[in-house]
């Protein structure tokens, strides 16, 4: 990793690699016992559907020794939707279709040796697969994981901001060791060694990934290493609903939901998502808050997050 290499670190997360990933979990359920609660929902719901998706399926091999690269390729920027990714699958050149199968799939089916065949025709296809896979066994959760891998990539940033890029590789995974020259990175099927281009490397923090990390090393994209996002085990936690009564009567209900979903620092954005407000109507609850005592902001890079304060803790705790 060369001096250009680490001022070209960067951050991205990326939607339909969390399709490929989740794709993983459905096929060897044993090996991620963390998703047990997402596996048992997503599991019905597929099973209730009639749409094939039998070429997603057969196009990740479990155990996962090497998934073909055309299936998620690098987020060329930091938050792009599935519709942007699925843009660049079906732009993926014909050969390196193949070549990429060849490579993973060992025992390929008929759907996989249709795209084999031809994959300008195809690729819209498996397109349209991962929309319908997305829509039944991702997009329910998304919200969620959008905050669990945001709340990751700033907490990340703020280890690279505190202690460069040895306090930030060296918790990344206890896969990953930072060393003077680079980055050793355990993989338990290959073995190599891989000089970073003028690109960089994007990191890709991942929900269904645990204890796992993926290099993605194709000359085709930038460099990029996908490990497990902080917080995996709470997300598919069931949620206690709190009783606001009390505290929305004295402060308003919708103030009383924002303090609610603070228990991370959180950004407006995100408040509005995960509330059904808008932006304008969060932001202004915020303000009168914050006059409040109730929540504080902080500034991480271009993010500006609210968070409760000590006050605004106490005052949900005792209103039960």
């Amino acid at each position: 990793m060369s001096a250009e290499g680490l001022a070209r670190i960067r951050f991205a997360r990326s939607p339909l690699w969390e399709v490929t990933a989740s794709v993983r979990v459905l096929k060897e359920p044993g090996k991620h016992p963390l998703h047990h609660a997402w596996r048992a929902e997503a599991r019905s719901r597929l099973d209730r559907s009639t749409a094939d998706l039998s070429l997603l399926f057969d196009l990740v091999p479990t155990p996962s020794k090497i998934l073909p690269g055309f299936l998620a390729p690098v987020p060329a920027g930091q938050r792009p939707t599935l519709a942007e990714e699925l843009a660049d699958l079906r732009s993926v050149p014909a050969r390196t279709v193949r070549t990429m199968i060849d490579c993973a799939v060992r025992a390929p089916s008929e759907p996989v040796r249709r795209l084999h065949a031809d994959p300008v025709r195809e690729l819209p296809r498996l397109a349209e697969v991962i929309e319908a896979y997305w829509a039944l066994a991702v997009e329910p959760w998304w919200p969620e994981m959008q905050d669990l891998l945001d709340q990751d990539v700033r907490h990340r940033g703020a280890l690279l901001v505190e202690g460069g890029a040895e306090r930030l590789f060296s918790e990344l995974s206890p896969a990953v060791e930072w060393r003077e020259d680079g980055l050793r990175v355990r993989h338990r099927y290959f073995e190599g060694t891989h000089v970073l281009d003028g690109r960089g490397l994007v990191l890709v923090p991942s929900t269904f990934i645990w204890p796992v990390v993926f290099s993605k090393l194709e000359p085709l994209w930038p460099s990029a290493l996908r490990y497990p996002s902080r917080g995996i085990g709470a997300l598919w936690a069931p949620k206690q609903p709190a009783s606001l009564d009390a505290l929305a009567a004295v402060i308003g209900r919708s103030r009383a939901v924002l303090l609610t979903e603070l228990d991370a620092p959180r950004s407006t954005t995100e408040l509005a998502r995960r509330t059904g407000m808008s932006a304008g109507n969060a932001s202004q609850h915020l303000t009168a808050l914050r006059a409040a005592g109730l929540v504080s902001v902080q500034r991480e890079g271009r993010y500006v997050l609210y968070n409760r304060t000590a006050l605004g803790a106490g005052l949900l705790a005792r209103s039960g």
